[in-house]
């Protein structure tokens, strides 16, 4: 692992939404760091607070929607929550890069792909066209497309998904990022064309040393892809460490739910489990454990909300348990 400074650092970071008479508490003291070469899953149901992590780090949530009340956020040693729009735009591309869920909606439909990819190249690094489309074109190859001429004289809607989504990593490739935010980048693929995509977003990571922060509901892909993982719940870290040690022996009853519902974890013929329950309203949280309602390890001392809490001394291995040293079942 790294000993560099960490790419995307952030540290007890709390952000809420306000909202009729009450405020949304989307974020509760978020910490995660990303190093440079590293690919980092961030897990958890719809409501965990994943994606809202993921589009703050680029300061792409609509400014005055929201409230920080705690906490800082970093990128490349800058404070991104006091960095003014006007640098931010030159960061967003050239520092940072985002490849989005759905790629018809990350791309505009009345633009030929050349003209979107030339855009971008030419804005942070201020070469020609024709030195930008030749870019282009080597930056699909790279992508595995076989026809990338083609490609560029293309519209969006004349390409399938997975082709769409090769475009998008191309684009967030195009002017050599050190960090990368893939927001459930194959939600909208069959699982053929997922593992392809995602061996494609590895290969080129591991050949630039670039950062990836991978947001995904599916623990699957965590496995297969991810160094390290954080597992969120009700906007906060609840278990963290290598995805091997994470799969192996999840110590939060979340995670080991989250990983019942993968058919290799459970024993042939036998049904996959469930988390029973919902997210809670994020508006009203409880007092205690978030997650002690769906709970089947709960007990009284859930009535008080436990800290993310260094597991045998390891600070990489944490969970948010009162549990988090005995083995869950």
């Amino acid at each position: 692992m790294s000993t560099c400074n960490p790419v995307l650092a952030i540290d007890n970071l709390s952000l809420e939404f306000p909202a009729y008479k009450s405020s949304v508490k989307a974020l509760n003291g978020v910490s995660l760091h990303v190093n440079p070469g590293e690919i980092v899953g961030v897990v958890g149901e719809s409501g965990s607070g994943k994606s809202v992590t993921a589009m703050l780090s680029m300061r792409l949530l609509p400014e005055r929607s929201y409230r920080i009340t705690s906490g800082s956020l970093s990128m490349l040693d800058r404070d991104m929550l006091n960095t003014p729009e006007k640098e931010l735009l030159k960061i967003r591309g050239r520092d940072a890069a985002m490849i989005f869920q759905e790629p018809m909606t990350a791309l505009n439909p009345t633009r030929r792909i050349g003209r979107q990819m030339l855009d971008v190249i030419i804005h942070h690094q201020k070469i020609s066209t024709q030195q930008a489309r030749a870019k282009a074109i080597e930056l699909l190859r790279d992508m595995h497309i076989a026809s990338p001429e083609q490609v560029l004289d293309s519209y969006p809607f004349e390409l399938s998904g997975g082709m769409r989504q090769r475009v998008m990593i191309a684009l967030a490739f195009s002017c050599e990022p050190k960090l990368l935010i893939a927001d459930e980048p194959t939600t909208a693929l069959d699982v053929t064309v997922q593992r392809q995509v995602l061996l494609l977003l590895q290969e080129k990571a591991r050949q630039k040393g670039t950062a990836i922060l991978l947001i995904t509901h599916d623990m699957a892909l965590v496995s297969q892809f991810c160094d390290r993982v954080y597992v969120m719940y009700t906007g906060a870290v609840v278990e963290q460490g290598l995805t091997a040690d994470v799969m192996r022996n999840p110590r939060h009853p979340y995670t080991q739910g989250l990983l019942s519902g993968l058919p290799e974890m459970v024993e042939p013929g036998q049904p996959l489990m469930t988390i029973p329950g919902q997210v809670p309203n994020l508006s009203r949280l409880p007092v205690g454990c978030t997650f002690a309602e769906r709970c089947q390890h709960a007990l009284p001392m859930c009535s008080e909300r436990p800290v993310l809490t260094a597991i045998n001394h390891d600070e990489q291995r944490k969970s948010a348990c009162w549990l988090p040293h005995k083995e869950l079942s």
